[in-house]
């Protein structure tokens, strides 16, 4: 008697006609078509030259960004110093990191998450400066200075998406950060 073994598939069911291109894609609005058109034909230096003026422009008016007044503690007192792996650090307070971020919180490329406030005012051990990594959105290993990562900082996942066994490290700038002597 030839036994019958189950057969296996993808939790996705779709994962097949995507891998080759046939996935079925829902309607999207015009103003979603317009911004992958633009994505898609703006250079890199383009969209950061966007997003510069952008910025400065949400910043002219500080009670729409909801800037207005964040802290005392002005951004250009956060200096940088070289970190190095083994450098015991100080993650700066809450006030000071807000003052360094944008519209979009974010200060020099670097998104501050909300997962990462929790670390405010601790004690952390460098684990490496970072001089590159693998950019998924883009699938570029990109440069990169002034951010480390830290020893057992990690992310475990959203309450939106929930658990995540990767554990990737969170990017820390070097200006949200006190090296500690």
């Amino acid at each position: 008697m030839k036994r019958h073994e189950p057969r296996i598939e993808c939790q996705i069911p779709c994962l097949q006609s995507i891998s080759e291109g046939n996935a079925e894609v829902g309607p999207r609005s015009l103003r979603k078509r317009l911004s992958l058109a633009l994505k898609r034909c703006l250079s890199s230096r383009m969209k950061r030259t966007i997003k510069t003026y952008l910025n400065r422009l949400i910043d002219l008016f500080p009670r729409v960004s909801g800037r207005g007044k964040v802290s005392s503690v002005p951004a250009t007192n956060l200096t940088t110093t070289s970190l190095k792996a083994g450098d015991l650090v100080r993650v700066r307070s809450r006030e000071e990191i807000q003052a360094t971020l944008s519209y979009w919180g974010e200060f020099r490329g670097c998104v501050f998450l909300e997962y990462m406030w929790p670390y405010c005012d601790t004690t952390q051990r460098v684990l490496k400066p970072m001089r590159r990594f693998f950019d998924e959105r883009d699938y570029r290993v990109k440069k990169c200075k002034g951010i480390v990562l830290l020893e057992g900082v990690l992310c475990h996942g959203t309450p939106v998406f929930g658990r995540c066994d990767r554990a990737c490290f969170f990017f820390w700038r070097e200006e949200w950060l006190e090296k500690l002597t």
